[in-house]
């Protein structure tokens, strides 16, 4: 039987105080994800408050990212229309990485054993040329390869070895590295 009302936050470090979690909340929420806002002010953002941003990235509209303090990201990397980083812990975007409209990378779970629901984060690693395509999923202490792909609407829960392609039927083969 789960202890909900026994649900603590020991253990788990947001990496900034309060009122920088709540003026990123306030500037995500107005500024950063709106339609209208320059993908390079969307970098300048993020870059201001403490994310390790590469050159030439691009950052659509509607990305969400729950803490930018823990967010790296490398040269000319995209992030898609609607992806969310649920970066509990650090995730770490490489060189070339794509991550596509509405893809979720979430560092955060529940021990599903224990009663008080406690926290089990772990950070995501995506190497150099990797694609996370649209509406997949990479779950919490996942390393995807160089140049693997996580197919359209696939769950990622176990690492992913370079040059591999992860599709939605939970199937994994082998892929060309791009030209």
């Amino acid at each position: 039987m789960r202890d909900l009302p026994a649900f603590t936050l020991a253990g788990y470090d947001k990496g900034r105080g309060r009122l920088v979690q709540a003026l990123w909340f306030a500037v995500m929420n107005t500024v950063f994800m709106a339609w209208f806002t320059p993908a390079r002010v969307r970098v300048a953002l993020l870059r201001a408050f403490g994310a390790d941003i590469g050159t030439g990235v691009l950052v659509r509209h509607r990305v969400r990212v729950l803490w930018p303090w823990k967010l790296t990201v490398g040269d000319h990397a995209w992030i898609g229309e609607g992806a969310w980083i649920l970066n509990l812990e650090p995730v770490t975007l490489g060189a070339h990485v794509c991550v596509s409209q509405e893809a979720l990378l979430c560092t955060g779970s529940h021990d599903h054993r224990a009663a008080d629901f406690r926290y089990r984060n772990a950070p995501i690693t995506v190497d150099d040329g990797a694609w996370i395509a649209a509406r997949a999923t990479v779950l919490a202490g996942v390393k995807v390869g160089r140049c693997a792909v996580v197919g359209a609407g696939a769950v990622l829960h176990q690492d992913l070895p370079e040059l591999t392609l992860h599709t939605a039927d939970n199937r994994r083969r082998p892929v060309q590295e791009p030209a």
